[in-house]
């Protein structure tokens, strides 16, 4: 009782101070409905007694019954989901170990043999990853994001000049998991538009207040508007990244005179946090990786250790734009999946209000591809617009899908995160 008793004295002290008045207290309504200012917001609980849909906009909340939707469901496809993400990693890590055997001398008959059979394996894997996927992202339709759009009265494909509407995406449990904004039909033989690529431009955000955080302006920054490019194509014990030069080669030719580059042996943990506070831009283009059972240890794997969401998380930014062209750096853990720890999401929580990241592994190549298409529009006026970085990832998106046609698992990891 006295520990109590001293507890609330102290919460008294703290809500006597200026701008402290709501410490530790429940969030009022009207102070999160400005969050869905630009467009509604879409917070999915999972539970197991039942599903729904909150809708927030400006005017008020509109709950959404989900009935085909349930936990049980919601777990079996997130571990169906993670375990062929998983395989096409292990697969992939050991086609990259039988080649490094070939190409280190004259390659015997179970050598050849070797790189075969992982040359097989992973293409099994990627196949069986794709067919998953596309399951997924069919139910995920059907249970969940036609449901929310049709409530929202986005049931159809805009016309062509029609800008798409925005939404964001606020899953919890381990729908968190999941990849919400590429749900659909995505069929090329049938009409478009049973997708929400085709109805609306997504967007994620942890939670209703660090979106009203987000759109707040920007803190002084004491640099001049500069953008920091972390580049690493040959990290220690980690594949080479042959298209990082490709992204490095863009951004000094889009900003020749407002970047800082950090590569090779001089990109390391140390040094990135000591520049990220003089730069309101950032680009990361290495590897990444997650641990799933303890999530702020994953993160940015740099020339000498992995820069960990916990290392972000304890500084804060005043950033404004963050590119993550590494893997798995949106997706959290699967012990606490509400908390949202997650490199994009650390960033965020800690100043950059545009974080663009990935769910899991991506190629270098498609991820060049991305970054090319998203600088190409935010550039295309002869300034940089950051604030545009959602619309422009869901074009980037949308090419790889129509024009290059290719598989799910190629376009479908890349994230926005914030307003």
């Amino acid at each position: 009782m006295a520990l109590a008793r001293e507890r609330d004295d102290l919460l008294t002290t703290v809500r006597g101070l200026d701008g402290f008045a709501e410490f530790l207290r429940p969030p009022r309504l009207t102070a999160l409905l400005p969050a869905a200012a630009d467009g509604p917001i879409a917070i999915i609980n999972v539970s197991a007694s039942r599903c729904d849909a909150l809708l927030v906009r400006v005017n008020g909340v509109q709950p959404v019954h989900l009935p085909h939707l349930s936990l049980d469901a919601v777990i079996d496809h997130t571990n169906d989901y993670l375990r062929v993400l998983h395989q096409v990693d292990q697969a992939a890590h050991d086609l990259h170990t039988a080649r490094k055997e070939v190409e280190s001398g004259p390659p015997t008959p179970g050598v050849i043999r070797r790189y075969s059979d992982a040359k097989r394996t992973y293409q099994r894997a990627t196949v069986d990853r794709d067919d998953t996927l596309d399951a997924l992202l069919r139910w995920l339709w059907d249970t969940t994001a036609e449901p929310i759009l049709t409530a929202l009265g986005f049931t159809g494909r805009p016309a062509r000049d029609t800008p798409l509407p925005r939404l964001w995406w606020c899953p919890t449990g381990p729908l968190t998991m999941l990849p919400l904004h590429a749900a659909g039909h995505h069929d090329p033989e049938r009409p478009a538009g049973r997708s929400v690529l085709d109805r609306v431009v997504s967007s994620y955000t942890p939670t209703l207040r660090a979106l009203v955080e987000a759109r707040r302006p920007l803190r002084p920054q004491p640099a001049n508007d500069r953008i920091l490019v972390v580049s690493l194509p040959d990290t220690p014990d980690e594949a080479p990244l042959t298209n990082v030069e490709r992204e490095r080669n863009l951004l000094a030719a889009l900003f020749p005179d407002q970047h800082t580059l950090l590569e090779g042996e001089h990109a390391t943990a140390a040094t990135v946090l000591e520049e990220l506070p003089r730069h309101r831009w950032a680009h990361f283009s290495c590897h990444g990786g997650q641990d799933l059972r303890n999530p702020s240890h994953g993160g940015l794997i740099l020339h000498d250790r992995t820069l960990t969401v916990a290392d972000l998380a304890a500084r804060q930014h005043a950033g404004e734009f963050a590119f993550l062209s590494a893997c798995m750096t949106a997706v959290g853990g699967i012990t606490l999946p509400d908390e949202a720890i997650t490199l994009a999401a650390a960033l965020h929580y800690t100043g950059y209000r545009q974080v663009i990241g990935t769910l899991w592994s991506v190629h270098d190549q498609t991820a060049a591809d991305v970054a090319e298409a998203v600088y190409a529009h935010l550039t295309v006026t002869g300034t940089f617009t950051p604030h545009a970085a959602a619309r422009a990832l869901h074009v980037a998106v949308r090419q790889l899908r129509d024009s290059a046609h290719l598989p799910m698992g190629a376009w479908t990891p890349f994230t926005h995160t914030g307003p």
